[in-house]
């Protein structure tokens, strides 16, 4: 989904369900405590969480990365796409300088986990990610940041400083009446097995990756 252009109405308050205080250890021992939040009255109705990492100073605008989850990525490690790295060096940024990451039920651009599995398989065969999306009858990209948008109005972040290659999350949060002050890329992330992936990102979607840091 790319709705983007003209202005949208969030559809209803959401409220604070819950909030509690978390440990986080990454693989590579990395510690940072975070205080994660649930809600009520999202506008899909699923499970996402805002994850209050760092102490924004005074003033500031606080950094905000929205995260689709990523199964294989964020957990198993998977070198298919630069979920997982991104995840990691998100949290590490956003603790530094205080803010948030929206963890979003989002798996597979939206389309689930076992059509994404699906997808892969497509793309062995020679489609790229967008494609093979397509070619199951499903979006290229079927995420709406609205609920999103409800989490951060919630929170008292209406301006956000977003830590994203993504155009279309900066667009749709504006149209969602989120002010954003700045869009600040994350690193370059690639390996052997994601790079087509990459370069189908910027070329199809204008991801904000450079393409000479592309290898292959």
């Amino acid at each position: 989904m790319t709705n983007t252009e003209t202005s949208r109405t969030i559809p209803g308050a959401a409220t604070v369900r819950s909030r509690v205080r978390i440990p986080l250890t990454f693989g590579d021992g990395y510690r940072v405590e975070a205080e994660v939040f649930t809600f009520h009255g999202l506008a899909d109705g699923a499970e996402h969480l805002a994850l209050a990492l760092g102490e924004p100073a005074t003033g500031t605008v606080p950094l905000v990365r929205l995260h689709s989850e990523c199964l294989t990525g964020d957990v198993f490690g998977s070198d298919r796409c630069d979920c997982g790295p991104q995840l990691r060096e998100s949290v590490e940024r956003i603790a530094e300088t205080g803010g948030y990451l929206l963890y979003l039920r989002q798996e597979g651009r939206g389309i689930g986990l076992y059509n994404k599995l699906d997808a892969y398989a497509l793309q062995d065969a020679g489609l790229d990610t967008y494609q093979a999306n397509t070619a199951l009858g499903l979006p290229e990209d079927g995420r709406d940041y609205t609920a999103a948008a409800q989490m951060l109005t919630t929170l008292g972040a209406g301006a956000v400083r977003l830590l994203s290659n993504n155009p279309d999350k900066a667009a749709q949060l504006a149209a969602l009446g989120i002010e954003i002050a700045e869009r600040v890329p994350t690193g370059v992330h690639v390996s052997e097995s994601n790079v087509r992936y990459l370069r189908a990102k910027v070329e199809h979607t204008g991801h904000s990756i450079p393409l000479a840091r592309l290898v292959g």
